[in-house]
């Protein structure tokens, strides 16, 4: 039972990483569409940079939050597998 809870909150996690990463892909090139348009407005250009600064930070936090995740889930399993014996 407990290698299934593991199993399924692995699934989803790697689901919602996935989508994040997409989400980030998508304000990144957004970001610098904007900064790079030749649109004469400098907020425009502002707004794209704040884009590009959040994209990067927020991918940051994405790769530290993904890999305690793959710590906890490997400590996890580790412990489940010397409960049941299986090995």
């Amino acid at each position: 039972m407990a290698q299934g809870i593991t199993e399924l909150i692995s699934q989803l996690t790697q689901q919602v990483v996935s989508a994040a990463w997409g989400l980030f892909l998508l304000t990144w090139s957004l970001g610098w569409i904007l900064r790079g348009a030749p649109i004469p407005f400098l907020r425009v250009k502002r707004a794209g940079q704040d884009l590009v600064e959040d994209a990067v930070w927020a991918a940051f936090w994405l790769a530290v939050g993904s890999t305690i995740f793959a710590a906890v889930s490997y400590i996890a399993n580790t412990i489940s597998s010397s409960v049941t014996g299986v090995g």
